[in-house]
């Protein structure tokens, strides 16, 4: 028989820091930052479940090099959701990391789910990527104000892995 879990809850439905920790941010920061962690993870993650459906459905003649980039790109963003969760639990939070809800709370649009050909597969990835870039710039922005240097940092290694990966993605559109 399962056992029923119970997560305190603000009125908006994010996660307090709810478990004891001996790190010396205050609670209501640290609750801010774990809606923080957990909204960047839940966009992260829908981005790493959309790479991999890239990855999967990609047609065309440049197929096998953008299959393997897609699965480079995809274990990258799988290693960038287990750092985010992990910083949510060293903060006392929950991490919200299942896949529905990831969907229900990412902010990135669908990718298609038919076969795609390989420049719409990039011109797909690339709007993405963008998008959770911007997002990650200004989650460093909200963790400095929170004072918190490590989440900022965090977010800082992300950001820049991001960018490098966006880099990736647009030099095969770029003439």
């Amino acid at each position: 028989m399962s056992k029923a879990i119970s997560i305190k809850q603000h009125s908006n439905d994010t996660p307090k820091a709810s478990y004891r920790t001996h790190i010396d941010i205050p609670e209501k920061k640290r609750t801010a930052l774990i809606a923080l962690l957990n909204q960047q993870l839940a966009d992260t993650f829908d981005l790493f479940s959309q790479i991999k459906q890239a990855h999967w459905n990609v047609k065309g003649m440049h197929f096998i090099a953008l299959h393997e980039l897609f699965d480079k790109l995809a274990e990258e963003a799988e290693d960038y959701t287990d750092d985010i969760a992990e910083r949510a639990t060293a903060l006392g939070g929950v991490a919200l990391g299942t896949a529905r809800m990831a969907v229900a709370h990412s902010r990135l649009p669908e990718f298609p789910g038919i076969g795609i050909e390989g420049s719409e597969a990039l011109a797909g990835l690339i709007e993405r990527f963008a998008l959770l870039a911007n997002s990650t710039r200004a989650a460093i922005d909200e963790a400095t104000e929170l004072k918190d240097a490590d989440t900022a940092d965090l977010f800082t290694g992300i950001s820049r892995g991001l960018d490098k990966s966006l880099w990736f993605l647009e030099a095969h559109l770029q003439a």
